[in-house]
């Protein structure tokens, strides 16, 4: 049976997971951003989605963003993130919902106002 501790212990760590990740895509170190994702990862967002973590990869070394993490809540397996991405030109407010399996993430999902992006 889980305790109270457990499951605060458990978001501890799946957390920290997404926090290490998104602190190595910053430094642009997508093979140790690569080694906290599952193969199979799915992200789905505003403007599309990927299925399988190379997918995912590809277009991150491409993008480059940059994240502020605003707010980070955990509750088991899940992990929300409030931040800014800059993007380059553009820096949005977005809401990434990570979740773990295994102790790496198996999905992503975001959501953000894509008007600025679209703008441009």
């Amino acid at each position: 049976m889980k305790t109270q501790n457990d499951s605060l212990k458990q978001a501890d760590e799946t957390k920290e997971v997404v926090l290490s990740f998104i602190k190595y895509l910053n430094n642009e170190d997508f093979k140790a951003a690569r080694d906290l994702v599952n193969d199979d990862m799915t992200f789905d967002g505003v403007l599309g989605s990927r299925n399988g973590a190379d997918n995912y990869f590809k277009d991150m070394e491409k993008m480059k963003f940059k994240y502020e993490v605003k707010k980070a809540f955990a509750e088991g397996n899940d992990v929300c993130l409030l931040y800014d991405i800059n993007m380059g030109n553009t820096t949005i407010f977005t809401c990434g919902w990570y979740h773990i399996k295994y102790h790496k993430i198996s999905s992503l999902k975001v959501v953000f106002d894509p008007r600025p992006v679209l703008e441009k």
